[in-house]
């Protein structure tokens, strides 16, 4: 869940010229990879590869990448998770859209929860899954691990699913299991956030009091699991939850605290290295501190975090489906748009204009301060007014309602 900061820090650090021999030589024996593009279908039944501007090479392809938290319950997750059953299950998938301009990164949730018609997959081995209609989304990632008994096939399964169910085409996966997402976390010292009020959870070993926390590996890996005693319960909220403590470690991640430590960032760049699997239609290391290099200034405002646009199922109100804004959703996204209209959506909240302020018909003030807008060459997502109101990337969202890594609350 973690891998677009890795992505941000490996490339500050490769192109340091300090050791990038020996970094590129750890990161590169670290990742585990697995293949996944025999598996993926022919190209005919897949959502169109996008194809570089002719007019304008420089500035690349959009890419769209399938992060997915697995709840692997073997080895040390077990001290974790519990007691393996002999299956493996997505516990957290997203989709990372990262912009062909490299100016937006957009990581959107999909509930587990989702009801999908799940497609016939091939597994490793030649095998093929049976369709299953009107089915919970994580289960794709359950049936083909099921059929091909590994983490290829259950990943494979999980992208066709989306592809199917979005047309967005998906690029590659990054799986990181419990253990991992911990070992990340503590590598960078732990996350500060504001906790507005107590946040309990027995069966995920939550207990935070209310106020500032600084949230070591498996604090926050119990904030991210966390879901039966908060709110009402549902994994849609849980999600508002992992999106808000994705905000705040983007905010380490990318402080001066850590990209000007270099022990601080090679130890990260290890523990993500070290937790993740990657998908060889990725490329390889050389692919990744490209990406991470093309990223190196982006800011908290542009990363934005929600969760797909649901809507309760109609035959079972503890399930959730597409609601009739996900159709344009989704196509803006296959279109390389921003999936959230207007970037005045995203910080309206956070960010209002003064009560003298002029706004002219392009989002400029003549002064004062306009969410979208620009005033003095400072980006308006970037600054907040003196009458803006914070925001709580902790409370409940509606699907398709969006925070940025700047509305990361780090103090109360």
């Amino acid at each position: 869940m973690l891998w677009w900061t890795a992505l941000c820090a490996t490339g500050v650090v490769a192109f340091t010229g300090a050791g990038v021999g020996a970094l590129a030589y750890r990161v590169d024996h670290n990742i585990e990879q697995v293949e996944t593009a025999p598996l993926r279908g022919a190209e005919t039944e897949r959502p169109a590869a996008p194809t570089p501007d002719p007019d304008d090479p420089n500035a690349g392809v959009p890419l769209t990448i399938a992060l997915i938290g697995s709840d692997d319950r073997s080895g040390e997750n077990v001290k974790i998770g519990g007691k393996a059953d002999g299956s493996m299950r997505s516990d957290v998938t997203m989709l990372m859209h990262v912009s062909a301009d490299r100016s937006r990164v957009e990581i959107v949730s999909i509930p587990r929860d989702l009801v999908v018609d799940i497609p016939s997959c091939t597994v490793t081995g030649g095998g093929t899954t049976a369709p299953s209609p009107a089915t919970k989304f994580n289960s794709a990632f359950s049936f083909g691990f099921l059929s091909g008994h590994d983490l290829a096939s259950a990943a494979a399964c999980t992208m066709r699913t989306i592809e199917s169910a979005t047309n967005v085409r998906v690029d590659g996966f990054i799986a990181v299991d419990f253990v991992g997402f911990r070992d990340m976390i503590d590598a960078i010292g732990g996350v500060d956030m504001c906790i507005p009020e107590p946040l309990a959870d027995d069966e995920a070993n939550l207990d935070l009091a209310a106020g500032n926390q600084h949230l070591d590996g498996l604090d926050a890996l119990a904030l991210a699991r966390a879901r039966h005693d908060l709110s009402d319960g549902s994994d849609t909220h849980r999600l508002d939850r992992q999106q808000a403590l994705l905000a705040a470690t983007s905010a380490e991640v990318l402080s001066a605290s850590t990209l000007a430590n270099p022990s601080k960032l090679l130890k990260f760049v290890d523990a993500v290295t070290s937790s993740l699997t990657l998908d060889t239609s990725l490329g390889g290391v050389k692919d990744l501190t490209g990406l991470g290099f093309s990223l190196r200034d982006i800011a908290p405002s542009q990363l934005t975090f929600m969760t797909a646009p649901t809507e309760p199922y109609v035959y079972d109100r503890n399930r959730v489906q597409f609601s009739a804004d996900a159709p344009a959703f989704w196509a803006r996204m296959a279109a390389d748009e921003p999936v959230v209209e207007s970037s005045r959506d995203v910080v309206a909240a956070a960010s209002t204009p003064t009560a003298d302020a002029g706004v002219t018909d392009d989002g400029v003030t003549d002064g004062g301060v306009t969410g979208g807008g620009v005033t003095d060459g400072v980006a308006a997502d970037d600054v907040q007014s003196p009458t803006a109101t914070p925001v709580d990337p902790l409370a409940d969202r509606t699907p398709g309602e969006a925070i940025t890594g700047a509305d990361a609350r780090t103090t109360c």
